[in-house]
């Protein structure tokens, strides 16, 4: 199944309080939990301004989906078409 990398535009993310983040995670699973088993949120990255999120989805319609439902900002997706690391230089 594909992977995404969802940017969020959120001004102020850094300074999200833990009980914040908490609730917009709460948030984010119910809606996942109402769109089905095709859609899985793998992990967040919170930098100053911005939430970047990585979701494995059968599409990128679904991807948008879950942000329009959850009321999340969704300023782009991408598909993830290749992962490289260290290792791929050897």
């Amino acid at each position: 199944m594909p992977k995404y990398v969802i940017e969020r535009e959120i001004p102020g993310a850094g300074d999200l309080t833990p009980e914040t983040l908490q609730e917009i995670s709460q948030k984010s699973c119910c809606v996942l939990q109402e769109l089905g088993p095709q859609i899985q949120w793998v992990q967040s990255y919170v930098t100053d301004n911005k939430i970047y999120c990585i979701y494995i989805a059968p599409d990128e319609e679904t991807v948008r989906k879950h942000a329009e439902k959850g009321g999340f900002p969704a300023n782009s997706v991408a598909q993830v078409r290749t992962v490289i690391d260290p290792t791929t230089s050897e």
